[in-house]
């Protein structure tokens, strides 16, 4: 059955032809409520929206065939993206392809803030001329203070340089060496407010940025600042901007978004020296044709090949990719459950090293399946898409070690556990016929895969521990599918893995605890 894909809001023609083409059957059913998107989501392979579609946790629990929600556009807070995680559903946007748009609409706010464009067209088209109630400022020479530097910000900022402005940018995550690239200055946040001119922000809404322009930010702002948001509503304290406007403090604001959308009535409105645009950024054929192509073609290639594209959590992973990734994944998530069932005590670090040919591919999807296969012993939601941030809740460290020989195997993938006593670990490669193998538990060399129903002993190397466990088995009618030993030394530790067709029930466990020399026993399941 070909997967199916829902689009709740409006999008160019042209994202229902992607879909179609690559043979996957799409609905197009806009202006639901959320009563009937809820109804009907558990029917979809994807959904694909823009802004006015809220996907809510309510929506998502209702969604249980759902793989992947695709927003044409960069936001995804109408998106519950911790919900969409816990369900192992994959978030994507499009954070380049209104990118230009954006910029634009921000450079071109700008412009008309510093010569009052709207109102002094609204003014001559009333019949009058006024020429001196219209007196402007000019932006050349002006410092520009970037909130944000990122796609879009960096556009405007070489927007902005060609205007002969001078930019300084503040962003975590923007490094010296790239702001010399882009020929701005990297400042702190309370350097923009004193500094700048004009203020235009480009960040996402989080819980740290939320008022990121408050009451107390705007009184840091030399007088006579001019503030453009073009990036999300909530980024600015309403109230506040509105004090501070009529204060004469800041001499104007243009604004493309607003803390609540659609804006129909709000604080700022009426305010002199105020512009407002109804969430334009993105709205330009290029901008609108090149998001809905973009995501239908990263949805569909998620979809029938396994690609992640622009995903907002979880790694990319190309196309090309996939299907070299598939087998290492398998292997990585059986070496976390392996791990994870043996493991009884709180993780502290986990360290996984990729030796030989794997160490080439892009391994964050296989540490994320690792992640969640040693997490899945304790937590029973867990998935490839959850497993890093609940192992970041859990403060569990986690290294990534790449080395460039596997030793005798061409590609070998070494997960190890700590904990406050003890560290162990476990390895594995892909063999023939691209079947995983686990090559290695605790430093004693194996050769194994695992099976549905496992039993694990670790034991002490003394003669008749495998006859006396045989016939346990054998009398309590289990059968041996498969049997693997392997030591430290002669009279050493020693660990003996055996699958069996049929689950191990508890008596039989207690019965193998109780064989002499056995150090350890668990049931495996997988």
């Amino acid at each position: 059955m070909s997967a199916k894909v829902l689009i709740s809001d409006e999008l160019s023609p042209a994202a229902i032809a992607v879909f179609e083409e690559r043979g996957i059957a799409v609905d197009v059913n806009v202006g639901l409520t959320k009563d009937e998107l809820e109804k009907i989501i558990g029917a979809y392979d994807g959904l694909a929206v823009r802004s006015a579609t809220k996907a809510t946790p309510k929506i998502i629990a209702a969604a249980k065939k759902l793989k992947v929600i695709g927003r044409a556009g960069i936001g995804v807070d109408n998106i519950d993206v911790k919900a969409a995680t816990a369900r192992g559903i994959i978030v994507m946007n499009t954070p380049f392809g209104n990118s230009i748009t954006t910029a634009e609409h921000a450079v071109s706010l700008m412009l008309s803030l510093a010569r009052q464009i709207p109102a002094a067209d609204g003014s001559t088209q009333a019949g009058k001329w006024e020429k001196s109630k219209f007196l402007g400022v000019e932006i050349c020479g002006k410092t520009l203070g970037l909130i944000g530097c990122g796609n879009i910000g960096t556009i405007v900022a070489d927007r902005a340089i060609g205007l002969k402005m001078k930019v300084i940018a503040y962003d975590p995550f923007l490094s010296e060496e790239r702001a010399v690239q882009l020929g701005v200055e990297k400042v702190d946040l309370d350097q923009v407010f004193r500094r700048a001119d004009f203020i235009t922000l480009h960040t996402p809404l989080t819980d740290k940025t939320r008022n990121i322009l408050s009451a107390d930010a705007l009184a840091k702002c030399r007088r006579g600042v001019r503030i453009i948001n073009c990036a999300r509503g909530g980024l600015v304290d309403e109230k506040a901007l509105a004090g501070a406007l009529r204060s004469g403090h800041v001499a104007g604001a243009a604004l493309d978004v607003f803390e609540a959308e659609p804006a129909r009535d709000n604080i700022l409105f009426g305010i002199e020296g105020v512009i407002c645009t109804p969430h334009l950024g993105a709205s330009t054929t290029e901008a609108q044709e090149k998001v809905a192509l973009q995501i239908a073609e990263q949805m569909s290639d998620y979809l029938l090949t396994g690609a992640i594209g622009n995903a907002v959590n979880f790694p990319s992973i190309s196309a090309e990719e996939a299907p070299r990734l598939k087998t290492y994944v398998k292997l990585a998530g059986q070496l976390g459950e392996f791990a994870g069932q043996l493991t009884e005590t709180s993780i502290k670090v986990v360290r996984i090293e990729y030796s030989g040919d794997v160490a080439d591919l892009n391994v964050k999807p296989l540490t994320a399946a690792a992640l969640a296969g040693l997490l899945s012993a304790s937590l029973a939601e867990v998935n490839m898409v959850s497993a890093a941030s609940l192992a970041k809740e859990r403060g569990i460290v986690v290294e990534e070690v790449t080395r460039d020989k596997a030793g005798m195997f061409e590609s070998s993938i070494r997960l190890t556990v700590k904990t406050d006593d003890l560290e162990r670990s476990v390895a594995g490669t892909v063999g023939a016929g691209g079947r995983p193998r686990v090559i290695d538990v605790r430093d004693i060399p194996m050769d194994f895969e695992v099976s549905p129903h496992m039993l694990f002993i670790r034991n002490s190397d003394k003669p008749g521990f495998i006859g006396k466990l045989g016939t346990l088995l054998g009398e309590a009618s289990v059968n041996i599918a498969t049997f693997n030993l392997g030591r430290e030394h002669a009279g050493g530790d020693a660990i003996c893995v055996v699958a069996v067709d049929e689950p191990i029930s508890d008596e039989v466990l207690d019965s193998v605890k109780a064989l002499p020399n056995v150090v350890r026993a668990r049931r495996l399941t997988f």
